[in-house]
């Protein structure tokens, strides 16, 4: 009995997962609708919210089950818990206080499905829960487009880009690169059957490139380049200082480089200098932020097209943007140099013990934290998500926050990082 429900709990955590990453529904629910084909356009589907509100309540019914971990875990959140009170305070001076109270509850459930995450399971059994969730994805993109092109694979303006059960093809790009570095670990963890996932992550790679999304392949050279530097950390430390020297000179002439043939790098890429059109709209971000830059328009109220705050960026530039592409600025807008600056003291100390976990535990799953926050590190720069309700990747990241605060299970020791 208390096997069927250890798995269905899994199973409840893997569902989820697909969920919030974005997976089927919205993709079904639309009826396959792509950018650009004329065909039809995103809607509001109030089933979406629903079932994010299921999730919420059976996370927390699941925490009272657990309740003196549960409070353990919270206890030891700190300052993440500063930034979550300063998103519903935020509701007093929003620009639109009823958006900022419906997404300030979706905020506090996605962080309480966080929570429970990491009061729940360890940050290696956390891994292993998204290797599955993102086995059971890979396969289903590709019978989406096999079977189902109309969904699996975009129309429109970007035809022919496969999405797989996502609604556009940077989603399927973004999600990909996470499964790479997930599947990467585990096989390079793995006693057996290492054949497996060597070929999952290989699937991830190809659908990654199929989906015809530059920035997530450019993240994951970065990211692969960064878990190689990283292994120095398991060195003993006569040798580890000199080579860390090395990699940093080294990547101080690579950066020149970069600088120096920027424009050729980007054209190699499919880009051009301007992100696309975003550089030229964050400047007019900027102007914004410095209406009201310590405490922002409120949470989740900058965004609001012609009737919000927006307006000035959508006037004064041709991109019509539902976001401002850059999770720092997004963030800078509702929450302001307050909300900002208490997330980056929660990310470098978050950081830190990160760094940490890899020299304590030594195996290549060690490095999952560190590869996971340079990712959030990265994607923020061109895409929003930094503090969002129902996002992914920001519940996995907070999830990690808390994990990395925790004793985690270990085969004879326990990990246990000094709060900060």
């Amino acid at each position: 009995m208390n096997k069927i429900l250890t798995l269905s709990e899994k199973a409840f955590v893997i569902i989820s997962f697909i969920y919030y990453s974005g997976g089927i529904m919205i993709l079904m629910l639309s009826g396959g609708i792509s950018e650009g084909d004329e065909s039809g356009e995103f809607g509001e589907y109030p089933i979406l919210n629903i079932l994010f509100l299921i999730t919420y309540v059976i996370a927390f019914a699941l925490l009272a089950l657990r309740w003196k971990k549960a409070i353990l875990v919270f206890s030891k959140g700190g300052i993440i818990w500063f930034l979550l009170g300063l998103a519903i305070v935020s509701i007093f001076w929003s620009y639109s206080p009823d958006v900022t109270k419906t997404r300030v509850i979706a905020l506090t459930g996605t962080m309480i499905f966080s929570l429970y995450l990491a009061s729940r399971y360890s940050l290696k059994e956390q891994l292993h829960l998204l290797g599955w969730t993102f086995g059971i994805s890979v396969f289903l993109s590709i019978m989406f487009a096999i079977l189902l092109p109309k969904y699996g694979i975009m129309a429109g303006v970007h035809a022919g880009a496969l999405r797989g059960i996502y609604t556009h093809k940077n989603g399927l790009g973004q999600r990909m690169i996470l499964s790479t570095i997930v599947f990467l670990i585990i096989a390079l963890k793995a006693d057996k059957n290492r054949w497996i996932f060597w070929s999952f992550f290989a699937t991830s790679f190809a659908l990654m490139i199929l989906s015809k999304a530059s920035s997530p392949l450019l993240s994951l050279v970065i990211i692969i380049s960064i878990l190689s530097i990283l292994s120095v950390l398991h060195w003993r430390y006569f040798f580890m200082v000199p080579a860390i020297i090395a990699f940093s000179s080294i990547a101080i002439i690579l950066y020149s480089l970069a600088t120096t043939n920027s424009e050729q790098i980007a054209g190699a890429f499919g880009k051009n200098l301007t992100l696309t059109g975003r550089t030229d709209f964050w400047p007019l971000m900027v102007d914004k932020i410095k209406e009201n830059p310590w405490l922002g328009y409120g949470f989740g109220a900058f965004w609001k097209g012609l009737d919000g705050p927006s307006n000035y960026v959508w006037n004064a530039s041709a991109f019509k943007a539902p976001n401002g592409h850059n999770g720092y600025l997004d963030l800078w807008l509702e929450l302001g140099f307050i909300g900002l600056s208490i997330y980056m003291i929660a990310f470098i100390s978050s950081f830190q013990k990160a760094l940490q976990y890899i020299r304590i535990v030594r195996t290549p799953d060690g490095f999952w934290p560190t590869l996971l926050f340079s990712y959030v590190v990265l994607s923020n720069l061109t895409e929003s998500g930094l503090v969002s309700q129902n996002n992914f990747l920001f519940m996995i990241q907070i999830s990690t926050f808390l994990s990395l605060r925790i004793p985690q299970s270990m085969s004879k020791k326990s990990l246990i990082l000094k709060d900060v």
